[in-house]
């Protein structure tokens, strides 16, 4: 098993990857829906506006499971480090140990232009 994340500049709301792909986000319990990736996330899926998610790691935990029996890889933004104000120091790990550890392909995409 792996624990690397891949990181590339794009859009995380068009995975560069074949096969089955899941996009992972997370909403901030501060309310603060409406800037930043998930307004993105909003103008193509407009139904997860609605969801409050538990702590990144129980999510990710929970997650993992289900990427699993899709046999799918995960794209995402740094979760929780963008209005929600947390530091990609201490989410990367749990998405290391959640996701990447368990032999799930992870790729987190950067603001900006293609890989």
């Amino acid at each position: 098993m792996s624990e690397e994340i891949v990181y590339i500049r794009g859009d995380a709301t068009a995975p560069c990857a074949e096969g089955a792909r899941v996009i992972a986000h997370v909403c901030n319990d501060i309310g603060g829906w409406g800037r930043g990736f998930v307004s993105a996330l909003s103008k193509r899926w407009p139904e997860p506006e609605a969801a409050r998610y538990e702590a990144i790691d129980t999510a990710l935990g929970r997650l993992a499971g289900q990427v699993i029996e899709l046999g799918a890889s995960v794209h995402m933004p740094r979760i929780g480090c963008g209005l929600a104000g947390g530091e990609w120091p201490l989410v990367e790990p749990l998405v290391a140990g959640r996701l990447a550890g368990r032999g799930i392909p992870v790729t987190v995409y950067d603001p900006g232009e293609g890989a």
